[in-house]
């Protein structure tokens, strides 16, 4: 929760209000300050701002209402306050709370151009607030007790269970009576009101004013328990912000409308480092892109000039794909490094069991080895031809020349079943 500052709109005909600055927390700041709206937009930086209205040009209901919500319901709340209204309901503006678990819905009246002052009034001094709520809609309930606020000539009234009332009346007995909280002297009912209980916040000027007349109003009362608000009543009013009973009165045509370019103002640097984090990434995913191509390009061309030097029989078309068929087709065929390795094994037995015999040179080409051997003479030859054939393989003497009182043959090994073989 972004810092907070609950602000009390002056009644009318007064300058000076108060305002008191609530942490992240909800926490209140130690003192409450006063002085004039501007003083107070001077002190304040950013941050959420919530009003607080004058109530005694509020009326607070809980209309029965049907269920819905949206415009069917804003049309519904004048009829069913008819009753209860003096004004033009042109003049009026509606402002609509949350449901209650009884079914009941707190509704907020107060004559437009009252509100329109109201509004006028903060935002010439440089607010724009989030929310505008009765100042007594904040007062918290006592389940066990009647909640009563006195402040200057207004008692406001809570119950348990129902909306909060003011009553602007002196001296404090006549108050009591109106509000229904005591019993009328004069009030000829057979079965006198019984005793209820109350609890009074009252700040310490208004108590060294009133505390004779509620001294002497003590007997009408089961018990009476005085809070003092050392600090005025904001500390404790901002214990309410989250009450179901308060009802923003910005809705309909004043609601309050988002200013988009002071969040853009807030926002940019922020919205500028991101867009220029995504430049740079996809600058990084261009540049990987390109280089891949350069690299598949340069690979290709190696393909091609391997498979040019190892087919060169084969039209270089597409070396890549030419190359993978010509591998996968010599796998089809049998051929394999296994046959070229029982080859060798098998060349590498004879030439153990023939003396003075060696090879001086060696191929290996579908499934054939093209050997060229250094023997003593032709029987060696012959003998490493018939070792090889008991092992199945066929050597054939290619051809034969005498060197230096030896022989140097060329002789081809391979499997009598390759397909390679013609």
């Amino acid at each position: 929760m972004p810092p907070t500052l609950l602000l009390r709109i002056p009644a009318a005909g007064q300058e000076e209000t108060e305002w008191l600055i609530l942490d992240g927390s909800g926490e209140p700041a130690p003192t409450r300050q006063r002085g004039t709206l501007s003083l107070a937009a001077a002190v304040w930086r950013s941050g959420q701002v919530l009003a607080l209205a004058p109530s005694s040009q509020i009326l607070l209901a809980e209309p029965d209402l049907p269920p819905g919500g949206g415009a069917k319901l804003a049309r519904a709340v004048p009829f069913a306050l008819e009753e209860q209204l003096t004004e033009d309901v042109d003049q009026l503006s509606f402002a609509i709370g949350k449901r209650r678990d009884n079914g009941m819905t707190p509704v907020a009246v107060v004559s437009r151009p009252v509100l329109e002052g109201w509004i006028s009034q903060l935002r010439a001094a440089g607010f724009d607030p989030q929310t505008i709520y009765p100042d007594i809609s904040l007062m918290p309930e006592n389940p066990g007790q009647i909640v009563l606020w006195l402040e200057n000539d207004r008692l406001a009234v809570r119950r348990a269970g129902a909306l909060p009332f003011a009553v602007e009346l002196s001296p404090v007995k006549d108050a009591l009576i109106v509000a229904g909280v005591i019993a009328d002297p004069l009030d000829p009912a057979l079965e006198p009101k019984p005793l209820e209980s109350a609890i009074l916040y009252v700040s310490r000027e208004d108590w060294a004013r009133t505390q004779a007349e509620f001294e002497q109003l003590a007997e009408n009362f089961e018990s009476l328990k005085v809070q003092l608000l050392a600090d005025g009543p904001l500390p404790w009013l901002g214990r309410g912000l989250d009450s179901v009973d308060a009802v923003n009165l910005l809705q309909g045509e004043f609601a309050r409308v988002t200013d988009y370019g002071e969040r853009w103002h807030r926002w940019r640097m922020a919205a500028a480092l991101a867009a220029g984090l995504l430049c740079v990434h996809v600058a990084a995913q261009a540049l990987q892109i390109r280089q891949g191509k350069h690299q598949g390009s340069a690979l290709d061309a190696e393909i091609g000039q391997v498979f040019a030097s190892a087919m060169p029989s084969d039209p270089n078309t597409d070396p890549r794909r030419q190359m993978q068929s010509r591998l996968d087709r010599a796998r089809k065929s049998g051929a394999g490094p296994q046959y070229f390795l029982r080859s060798l094994q098998t060349l590498s037995a004879a030439l153990a069991a023939v003396p003075n015999t060696s090879i001086t040179s060696l191929g290996y080409r579908e499934q054939s080895l093209d050997l060229t051997l250094s023997a003593p003479n032709l029987d060696a030859l012959s003998q490493l031809s018939q070792l090889m054939a008991k092992q199945g393989l066929t050597a054939e003497i290619q051809s034969s020349t005498p060197v230096a009182q030896r022989i140097e043959a060329h002789m081809q090994v391979r499997n009598p079943n390759s397909k390679g073989h013609r």
